[in-house]
């Protein structure tokens, strides 16, 4: 993945916009592509008023009022930003760009309109898998997770996790046992994970068998700002983007009317291989919507 320096103002307008509340990956998407069709400049999109912002690029009236009162703050800090992740290999991506994730863009819901990533990102085009569990997962569950991912490991996939729930722990740490790689979604900036030198492991279990964070072997990606310590609704969109990420998805414990159920659905809806384990869920419902079931020993 190369980042162009060729677009140099409109990246950094791009960045810019991507921080402002209620802009998202289609709005991201609509503002490039009427630019370019325009023949507009980030210059002269940067002294467009509120109006037009409504009006022409169908931007919500709040957003629009957010980026005008905020926009040469937001531009600053983006030229800053972007010598940063320059410095530190930081890659980002919007929905323009030809490399950002087209697994993300095919699965339902609203990608996001900016994505940090840091490490291999070769990964993003491999054999990508993930073993999700709603939260508070009972104790045989966990450890049906850790068979399916060693399972998938031992296969030549790449899993894709979070990093900070016991579930998600329990599944990246697999891939460490057999120095295989992994993706890992963060639900905080880079450097509140990996520190100012990006080279912390991200959970401490994981330091068993690797004490610091690997670039060459692992890929870690993120929605959010790299020094954002919190951002809203992180979580949920952390998962979205696991389950976004994988071309197959194993479910164990799904809690109805939560999280996962609906990622389940999603993933269904696009005609990726789900399966649901047979562990406290009643699947007839979930088969009609043509899951497979996931036989366990």
């Amino acid at each position: 993945m190369r980042r162009g320096k060729s677009v140099g103002s409109n990246r950094q307008l791009l960045l810019a916009l991507a921080q402002v509340s209620g802009i998202g990956a289609k709005t991201l998407a609509r503002i490039a592509t009427r630019n370019e069709l325009l023949g507009l400049s980030a210059r002269e999109f940067g002294g467009l008023a509120a109006h037009a912002l409504v009006e022409e690029y169908g931007i919500k009236q709040a957003s629009a009022q957010e980026w005008i009162a905020l926009r040469e703050t937001l531009l600053e800090r983006s030229a800053q930003l972007e010598r940063r992740l320059d410095q530190d290999n930081i890659q980002f991506a919007t929905p323009v760009d030809a490399h950002y994730p087209a697994l993300l863009e095919e699965f339902p819901g609203d990608p996001p309109g900016l994505l940090f990533f840091h490490g291999n990102t070769k990964l993003l085009t491999s054999r990508t898998f993930g073993v999700l569990s709603s939260r508070k997962t009972s104790s045989r569950g966990l450890e049906i997770i850790e068979q399916l991912v060693e399972a998938g490991v031992l296969n030549g996939e790449v899993l894709v996790a979070g990093h900070d729930t016991p579930e998600y722990q329990r599944a990246a740490v697999v891939p460490l046992r057999w120095g295989a790689p992994r993706i890992l979604v963060l639900d905080r900036g880079f450097y509140k994970v990996l520190g100012e030198e990006l080279s912390d492991e991200p959970f401490r279990a994981a330091r068993l068998w690797r004490y610091q964070f690997d670039a060459r072997t692992d890929l870690v990606v993120s929605a959010v700002h790299p020094w954002a310590d919190f951002h809203r609704s992180a979580n949920k969109r952390r998962d979205h983007l696991v389950a976004g990420l994988c071309r197959r998805l194993d479910f164990i414990e799904v809690n109805e009317g939560g999280n996962m159920e609906v990622l389940m659905q999603s993933a269904a809806k696009v005609y990726r291989p789900v399966r649901i384990s047979c562990h406290k869920v009643d699947q007839e419902e979930y088969l009609a919507l043509g899951l497979l079931p996931l036989k366990l020993s």
